[in-house]
């Protein structure tokens, strides 16, 4: 095959892969990087209007945009989100024996499978904050044009050390100006709109369980892997409740669920899970062995009259249980287990 370069022109490629698949019959043609060939949505087109087989293409999530494909070929595309490595293809991989060991090296470790290849924790992160840095930040700042690249350092790193709080972009500009970063609101939300749409975080909004209405006010966000918060701010503060809840987010996301934040008389529920008629209501904590800590995280569920499922996902260590008709998981028994 030549050289990538000498098929950047849209009308090399197209007459390449033309010769080198029609010719051959293959069922399916499959592009890496597609987005390095300027103008590759011609040949696509092109190719698209042979009808005879299907096209794979992927590339940086910067600038391979789900809303940018959707104009390029309205109603012929068919987006396929890949998530780094769950706790159970972690544990497949290493052909783990003890689930609950296992979780704790994942905890530290994450998803990002090419990591797995480095023998110390030090290059496991040094790797990881290659990967965010290489094929998120730049990628935004070349797409966008971002000349004041320390104003998206800085709220990358806000947004980073607060994972599963509840923010807004008006409280985001306050804290960047009294760190002496000149910024407005409306360039927070864009960059925010950014980093999520590079797939480096996902916005969960919040809705009204008893008022049954979503709220514009106040968002959280979860990184894409909990991993690249140890690997860019270091592990001076490991926070695992925190860090259990951006896994739960990513993992109910990757199950296919639409994940929202619960209010409830002025308190909170983790999460508000939804699939077609199914909804779950979810708890996340890192421990919940004393009364004073269940009381916390059960009240809130107690409050919520429906029939629908209410759940604890904790780092129990044990054998799953009921407690006032609430159904408390082992996190890494959760995770394992997609029939839950």
């Amino acid at each position: 095959m030549p050289k990538f370069e000498e098929l950047k022109e849209y009308h090399k490629l197209y007459e390449y892969i033309s010769k080198n698949y029609i010719e051959n019959k293959k069922n399916f043609i499959l592009i890496d990087e597609v987005q390095m060939c300027d103008g590759f949505e011609k040949a696509l087109n092109g190719l698209h209007a042979e009808e005879k087989y299907d096209i794979y293409i992927t590339g940086s999530n910067a600038f391979l945009l789900s809303s940018d494909l959707a104009t390029l070929f309205t109603g012929r595309t068919f987006e396929i989100e890949v998530y780094p490595f769950s706790f159970k293809e972690y544990l497949k991989y290493y052909n783990y024996k003890d689930i609950q060991e296992a979780f704790d090296k994942y905890t530290q470790e994450g998803g990002m499978s090419g990591s797995y290849i480095y023998k110390t924790q030090e290059e496991k992160y040094q790797y990881i904050s290659d990967v965010f840095n290489t094929l998120i930040i730049r990628d935004i700042k070349q797409k966008y044009n971002i000349k004041n690249t320390d104003v998206l350092n800085n709220l990358n790193n806000y947004l980073i050390d607060n994972i599963s709080n509840l923010t807004s972009s008006n409280n985001i500009t306050h804290f960047l100006k009294s760190n002496k970063v000149n910024i407005t609101d409306k360039t927070v939300k864009n960059y925010i709109d950014y980093l999520c749409n590079a797939f480096a975080f996902y916005k969960v909004k919040r809705y009204d369980i008893k008022g049954k209405k979503y709220l514009s006010t106040q968002d959280k966000y979860y990184l894409a892997d909990h991993s690249f918060k140890y690997a860019i701010l270091g592990t001076n503060n490991m926070d695992f409740g925190r860090t259990y809840e951006n896994i739960v987010a990513i993992e109910l996301l990757r199950r296919g669920y639409e994940l929202y934040v619960g209010t409830m008389y002025q308190k909170e529920v983790d999460f508000i899970a939804k699939k077609r008629n199914e909804n779950l209501y979810i708890q996340v904590s890192d421990y919940i062995g004393d009364d004073s800590t269940l009381k916390r995280e059960t009240t809130p569920l107690l409050q919520i009259r429906d029939a629908y499922p209410k759940i604890i996902i904790a780092r129990t260590r044990h054998e799953d249980y009921q407690y006032e008709g609430i159904q408390i998981y082992d996190i890494a028994n959760w995770l394992a287990n997609k029939t839950y």
